[in-house]
């Protein structure tokens, strides 16, 4: 509230996804050590976004962001504070039925 009264806007990150919750097979978590059965599933990736960047696909779900699990698309934008611009962040995902990771660095959301 402070900084929406002091700057007149709140600025946050942004890495260029369009997402939706998923609930993933408890197969899936077992087999991949996740610590939840949420994440969540990329349906869109800005072109030349971050995430875009990064190597991240439609298709991907999202399960980690900066060392904290993802267990939908509520956490993943709270991780994205206006600190988080320009600094890289690790993220994991599945992707077909593997896990991999990568390195995103969020930039100021468009307005």
């Amino acid at each position: 509230a402070q900084r929406l009264i002091r700057d007149g806007s709140i600025r946050r990150g942004w890495i260029g996804v369009g997402g939706q919750n998923v609930r993933l097979a408890r197969r899936q978590v077992l087999h991949h050590g996740l610590e939840s059965e949420g994440g969540v599933g990329v349906l869109a990736v800005e072109p030349d976004g971050p995430a875009s960047r990064a190597g991240i696909r439609e298709g991907d779900v999202i399960v980690r962001f900066d060392g904290r699990r993802i267990e939908g698309i509520d956490d993943l934008h709270r991780l994205l504070p206006e600190e988080a611009v320009g600094r890289p962040a690790p993220l994991e995902a599945l992707r077909r039925d593997g896990k991999i990771a990568l390195e995103v660095v969020p930039e100021r959301a468009p307005r």
